[in-house]
C-alpha cells in the first residue's frame, strides 16, 4: 500500500501507526519511506557534474535508486532477512549498511510512503514556462524539469505499479506546504540536539524554502491530478486535521 502526499502532510507519522495497528492485529507489516532510498551524496554529485546541478539536491525524481527500491520490495515478499536501506538526512548521504534496519519476510503488507507515489508525467505544455524563482534563475532552459520528468515517465512507473492500493493525502494546497515543512525541520533540529546530534548541520529556514521550490511544480500537479487517480483520498485543513475521510475503499472508487 502506498501512501502520498505533500511534504510535511504526516505521511511517516500514518505509516508508522498504520503498522503499529496492523501488527497487534497479527499481520507481518513493514513501513518503508521513498526518502530511504536517495542515491548517495556522491551519486548526486556525479548526476549535478553529468546532468543538471539541481540534481545534487535529493528529492525529485532522478535522485532516488529505484533499482535498489524495487529489490528490497520483491525481497519482501519471500522468506528470509532484507536489509531496509536507510538515509541520513543531517549528512545528506545513505548510512552505510551496517545500520541498516533488518526485516524478516514474507511480509503480508507492505507499506511505503513517499512524497511523489503514483504520479504520472506532464506534459511538454506544461513544462514550458517556470513556476517558481528557482527554476527561472537556475533551470531557464528547462533542461532540469525535463529530465526530472523523463525519469518520472521512466522507472519510477514501475515502481508505482507495484502499489496494490495508493492513498493520497491532499493538502489544502502548495502555500500550506511550505509551512509544514519548516515545523518538520524545525522538530528534526530539536531531535537532533536531544540526541547529541549536530542540529547546525540541518537546514536553516532560508535553505529550506529553496529546497521546498525543488518540490513545488511536482506538488502542485499532484494536488491537481491525484485525487482522481488514487485509491484512497484523505483531506487535510491547513493544521492537518482530516476534513475528509472515505468510509470504504468502494465508496472511493464511486466517487
Amino acid at each position: 500500500m502506498g501512501l502520498s502526499g505533500a511534504q510535511g502532510s504526516g505521511k511517516s507519522t500514518l505509516a508508522a501507526r498504520l503498522q503499529r495497528l496492523l501488527e497487534l492485529r497479527g499481520f507481518a507489516c513493514v513501513a518503508l519511506s521513498l526518502d530511504d532510498f536517495y542515491l548517495t551524496h556522491e551519486q548526486r554529485s556525479t548526476l549535478a557534474r553529468r546532468v543538471h546541478p539541481l540534481l545534487q539536491t535529493r528529492g525529485v525524481p532522478g535522485t532516488h535508486d529505484v533499482a535498489l527500491a524495487l529489490e528490497v520490495i520483491e525481497a519482501l515478499q519471500r522468506s528470509g532477512e532484507v536489509a531496509l536501506p536507510s538515509f541520513d538526512k543531517a549528512r545528506d548521504d545513505r548510512r552505510p549498511p551496517g545500520e541498516w534496519r533488518r526485516a524478516h519476510g514474507p511480509m503480508q503488507i507492505v507499506l511505503f510512503e513517499g512524497w511523489c507515489l503514483g504520479a504520472p508525467p506532464q506534459s511538454a505544455h506544461h513544462l514550458a514556462q517556470p513556476i517558481n524563482t528557482l527554476e527561472r534563475e537556475e533551470d531557464a532552459d528547462g533542461a532540469w524539469r525535463r529530465g526530472v520528468n523523463v525519469s518520472l515517465a521512466g522507472e519510477y512507473q514501475d515502481l508505482f505499479a507495484k502499489l496494490d492500493e495508493l492513498v493520497f493525502i491532499a493538502a489544502p494546497g502548495f502555500e500550506i506546504v511550505q509551512r509544514w515543512r519548516l515545523e518538520q525541520e524545525s522538530e528534526l533540529r530539536r531531535l537532533a540536539a536531544e540526541q547529541g546530534g549536530d542540529g547546525a548541520r540541518m537546514m536553516d529556514d532560508a535553505a529550506l524554502v529553496r529546497f521546498v521550490s525543488h518540490f513545488e511544480r511536482l506538488t502542485r500537479h499532484m494536488l491537481d491530478c491525484m485525487p482522481a487517480r488514487a485509491d484512497i483520498v484523505v483531506r487535510l485543513d491547513s493544521a492537518r486535521a482530516m476534513t475528509l475521510v472515505p468510509a470504504t475503499l468502494d465508496e472511493t472508487r464511486e466517487q
